[in-house]
């Protein structure tokens, strides 16, 4: 019995590591990329992370389903650096829905781009 109640034990508790909780946001491959943008900042380095952030932005697979926080701020705010204003704004207010915590952050990042123009 004693045999029986440890290999038990010992089953269920290598059963309960296998599958671990599925994370809350799909980051992708955003760190490695972000890391070069970050290192070395040009055209490849650039696309490299906006086509990062489309993956993300088309696909969000954590367990929230939806777009990780900062992804879409900082899209849209490539965007705007970018020429197209518009566009970038628009993602910041899908920021600011999905992260009401973010709206501080993202009016201060609207009168900048306000002011620069």
């Amino acid at each position: 019995m004693r045999k029986f109640l440890l290999i038990t034990t010992s089953t269920l508790l290598l059963a309960s590591c296998v599958a671990g909780p599925k994370p809350l946001y799909n980051w992708d491959k955003y760190e490695q990329v972000s890391y070069n943008y970050l290192k070395t900042k040009n055209d490849k380095t650039s696309k490299a992370l906006l086509e990062d952030y489309k993956k993300m932005m088309a696909k969000p697979n954590g367990s929230r389903k939806v777009v990780p926080p900062g992804i879409n701020a900082d899209y849209g705010f490539m965007l705007i650096q970018a020429g197209k204003s518009e566009e970038g704004r628009t993602f910041l207010e899908k920021e600011v829905k999905l992260y009401p915590e973010s709206k501080i952050f993202i009016d201060r990042i609207l009168l900048m781009t306000a002011e620069t123009k």
